[in-house]
């Protein structure tokens, strides 16, 4: 609704002529199209859905006591439209007795038009709650009994209609946006927790069926105090816009409990994947901790050989199967036999994870139990290597060569073997073999 600048010849405008007849039409002209924007916009404030919705709910908090001051605005509204209403057509009434009104009718509508003779009655609504509580008084309603011009029986008009339309257009957008969000997000909450059921995650036995409970009652709450008090959701525009409705629904309660229901809602797809893919999975523990199993009946069996064949050797002690994971195996298997989705799931997370670290640490353990005879096995190839050597030269049969290849070879084919005597052999007959061919090389470079 605008607000009409001032007239030529108004009493703001002393040193003025006195207005002629086109321009006291000219005015009325105005007041009359600011008197039907006036009126549509205040029957639209009537017929406006969030009004009704107000009227007819259970308010609470800062909405019941908001909306308690926008009634009594919007009944002083009337209250000020209806003095608008009758100043206006006493000054059409004034206009209309002459096609050509004379000095004193021009003096009196320009006192209409432009003076303060405007009186606002007092109402129920300005006696019983005297007006909204702060702001500025401008804006408020009218004190009973208190003189206006037309100009600012408009402006007290548009100042009291924004707040008061502000109430209901921030109301009605929160109750827009955030019940029926709250509504679909609980249908999903109840299909999750019908799938949770299925799957074991209830309260009190899992972890995620009792938050399903908490965001459940959340809703709950949430649901019945923004129906009671919508305005407790409401954003003021951060911009400062004093436009009626600046601003947005506050939806951050209703964002944790949507982000706290795809948490769970992923949990209990994975619990679903579990009971898909549980037999397979097992079946692939059992493996790999019979290959641990086995890994370590091998490093023991080797432990007992090399302590039989290798001498003043610290051979590691093999430890057994592990019992706890074997244990967990068949609680595993229990879980799946028994439809406890929910407990098997953690269980095969962490038994895969520590069924590879057994099958890792049997290996480990082999290799360095079997060490020794990785190292006899080393010395025993450089050993016949040497020994080829010598013989593609010819002289394998060299005394000194087969008394050191002999008493190496002995040394390694015996048992116990010791490594370092047996090492340092091998390393004796490395170097009579080397020093056997060197005048055999000296011989090729001179006859070359």
């Amino acid at each position: 609704m605008g607000v009409p600048g001032p007239f030529p010849g108004s009493p703001g405008r002393p040193d003025a002529p006195a207005p002629d007849r086109e321009e006291v039409d000219r005015a009325l002209e105005r007041l009359g199209a600011e008197y039907e924007a006036i009126e549509t916009s205040l029957l639209a404030l009537q017929d406006h859905a969030g009004r009704r919705l107000l009227e007819g709910a259970e308010l609470s908090g800062t909405t019941k006591e908001r909306w308690s001051e926008a009634e009594r605005s919007i009944t002083v509204l009337w209250s000020l439209f209806d003095a608008y209403t009758a100043a206006l057509e006493s000054a059409r009434e004034l206009r209309e007795r002459r096609r050509w009104p004379s000095a004193e009718d021009l003096a009196e509508l320009t006192e209409l038009l432009h003076g303060e003779g405007v009186t606002v009655p007092a109402t129920d609504a300005e006696t019983a709650g005297g007006g909204p509580k702060g702001g500025d008084p401008e804006d408020g309603p009218a004190r009973p009994g208190e003189r206006f011009s037309l100009e600012g029986l408009v402006a007290r008009i548009n100042g009291l209609y924004a707040r008061s339309l502000d109430v209901i257009v921030a109301a009605d957008s929160v109750w827009s946006a955030l019940p029926a969000r709250i509504d679909l997000l609980s249908a999903e909450l109840q299909r999750t927790r019908s799938l949770a059921h299925s799957v074991g995650v209830r309260p009190g036995e899992h972890p995620a069926g009792d938050d399903l409970e908490r965001i459940t009652e959340e809703l709950s709450r949430l649901r019945a105090r923004v129906i009671a008090d919508p305005l407790a959701f409401w954003v003021s525009s951060s911009t400062g816009s004093s436009a009626p409705g600046g601003g947005r629904p506050d939806t951050g309660r209703y964002d944790r409990a949507a982000r706290a229901l795809e948490d769970i809602r992923r949990e209990v797809a994975a619990v679903l994947d579990v009971r898909q893919d549980a037999e397979q999975r097992l079946m692939q523990l059992r493996d790999v901790l019979s290959r641990a199993d086995r890994t370590l009946t091998e490093a023991r069996q080797a432990r007992g050989e090399v302590l039989a064949k290798i001498a003043a050797s610290e051979v590691p002690a093999v430890s057994g199967p592990s019992t706890a994971l074997h244990e967990q195996l068949a609680a595993a298997a229990d879980y799946r036999r028994r439809a406890q989705w929910h407990r098997l799931s953690p269980l095969l997370d962490s038994l895969e994870e520590r069924a590879e670290d057994e099958l890792h640490r049997a290996r480990e353990s082999l290799t360095a139990v079997t060490a020794p005879l990785a190292v006899r096995a080393e010395l025993r190839g450089r050993l016949d290597a040497y020994r080829a050597k010598a013989a593609r030269h010819g002289v394998a049969e060299d005394p000194l060569l087969t008394e050191r290849y002999d008493i190496a070879r002995r040394m390694l084919w015996s048992a116990p073997c010791d490594l370092r005597a047996a090492e340092q052999a091998v390393w004796r007959y490395q170097q009579a073999a080397a020093e056997a061919l060197v005048p055999l090389q000296r011989e090729g470079r001179e006859e070359s």
